[in-house]
């Protein structure tokens, strides 16, 4: 279960740095290569890692219209319904975050404007593998679509038999994405990056993805603009004697399945309620299916044991968790006191679950500190901005001193005449 440390242990030691920002050289080395394969091979080498390391012969590397047709049916009537009420909730929160131009006159015929237009043509890396997160492509593809994306293409791997994950080809078809790659891993990160014979190359790569998937991001972000390379899930949860321990043992089980390298920390300032939640941690795990995966990361996981509340926020600022749970009499009062964390949770029936589905809030997310200097994925992400600005002779003629000084303390007289050149023609009357 989750090792139960002091805080004082803990103060200034690794684990409050624990967790790993590289990737080590065989991940390195094999990702290089596989990028040089489809670089080189293009098409043919695709279909050759996905024989080889997803076990999918695959005769077309694109879903058709036929099989998108025939295999994006539901038929779990509650299922569609719950996607439904997500992806509104999902749409709702994020047409909130639309940019509104600016326009700002900065002096006296001078005025400057930003626009903020979508990236052109964007690929969304939907993870395959043991657990398709279809989640996923809801939050990508509606802020993309709100953003106003001309063109989305998805990756995502398929099973053994060369087919994608029938809820995905559901979403896909729901949100008029027609552009669907069976390729997976690196290899997909490198296809949508550098393009192939019949694969145009992307404007933005967005989605998580295991470390392979990652390292490829990092790797080709010189080439492609990336939204950030995310790394394994994160839970931190703080929490007093109004807390019930039952839920936070559900959570942190909730996060532990994702992966054996998932990152779970408890904080509280009673050393009995960590007791308790890891009591609860074992009866819980009974029933998992995941329970092997969940255990690991669970067993990896530490409970803090602070003297006070200001070191639990000390500790949640330092570590910037991806998420953060506040399970406390008064959460408002210690979230307005947090500065890091991708996406934060307050109170007991708040479950760090309904971000990851429903809520409509954002479930990718800055890992491994980041969230000191990033946020999660938003309508912004899709967009990029343009400044503008048009000055008039009177404009130049009031603000034309100020750029040839600048311009000549530089040492940029090419700088100053763009603008003396001007200043003459309107001292002579031509404006």
């Amino acid at each position: 279960m989750m090792k139960i440390l002091e805080y004082s242990q803990i103060k200034g030691s690794e684990i409050m740095n624990s967790r790993n920002r590289e990737f080590d050289d065989i991940i390195q080395l094999r990702v290089s290569e596989i990028i040089s394969r489809v670089v080189k091979g293009g098409d043919k080498a695709l279909r050759e890692l996905t024989k080889e390391l997803d076990g999918a012969d695959i005769d077309s590397l694109f879903v058709t219209k036929e099989e998108l047709f025939s295999e994006s049916k539901l038929s779990d009537v509650e299922l569609e319904q719950a996607l439904n009420v997500a992806a509104s909730n999902i749409e709702k929160f994020h047409k909130a975050q639309i940019p509104v131009d600016i326009e700002v006159e900065t002096s006296l015929g001078v005025k400057c404007f930003q626009r903020s237009l979508p990236v052109r043509r964007v690929g969304l890396y939907i993870p395959g593998g043991s657990a398709p997160l279809f989640s996923t492509l809801l939050m990508l593809a509606i802020p993309a679509r709100i953003a106003g994306c001309g063109e989305i293409v998805i990756c995502t791997p398929p099973d053994r038999n060369g087919k994608v994950n029938n809820i995905i080809l559901y979403l896909a078809n729901k949100l008029g994405i027609g552009e669907i790659i069976k390729v997976g891993g690196a290899q997909a990160i490198a296809a949508m990056a550098y393009g192939t014979e019949s694969i145009r190359r992307v404007d933005k790569i967005f989605g998580p993805g295991n470390n392979y998937v990652a390292c490829a991001k990092l790797q080709l972000s010189s080439r492609v603009a990336i939204d950030m390379v995310a790394g394994p899930s994160e839970l931190m949860i703080l929490a007093d004697d109004s807390s019930i321990p039952e839920f936070i043992a559900a959570d942190l089980l909730s996060q532990a399945e994702h992966g054996r390298d998932s990152q779970l920390s408890f904080l509280t300032t009673d050393k009995y309620l960590a007791e308790e939640v890891n009591r609860l941690l074992k009866a819980q795990l009974a029933s998992l299916p995941r329970r092997s995966i969940a255990e690991t990361a669970i067993n990896n996981g530490f409970s803090i044991i602070c003297s006070d509340i200001d070191e639990m926020v000390d500790f949640a600022n330092h570590y910037g968790a991806e998420h953060l749970m506040i399970s406390m009499k008064e959460p408002w009062s210690i979230a307005n006191r947090i500065e890091n964390a991708g996406s934060i949770f307050l109170g007991n029936f708040s479950p760090e679950s309904a971000g990851d589905y429903a809520s409509g809030t954002n479930h990718t997310l800055p890992t491994a500190g980041w969230t000191r200097s990033t946020g999660g994925i938003s309508v912004d992400s899709f967009m990029h901005k343009i400044t503008l600005q048009q000055i008039t002779s009177e404009g130049l003629a009031v603000l034309g001193g100020t750029i040839e000084k600048m311009a000549e303390a530089e040492g940029l007289t090419a700088h100053k005449n763009a603008v003396s050149i001007r200043l003459g023609r309107i001292n002579n009357g031509v404006k």
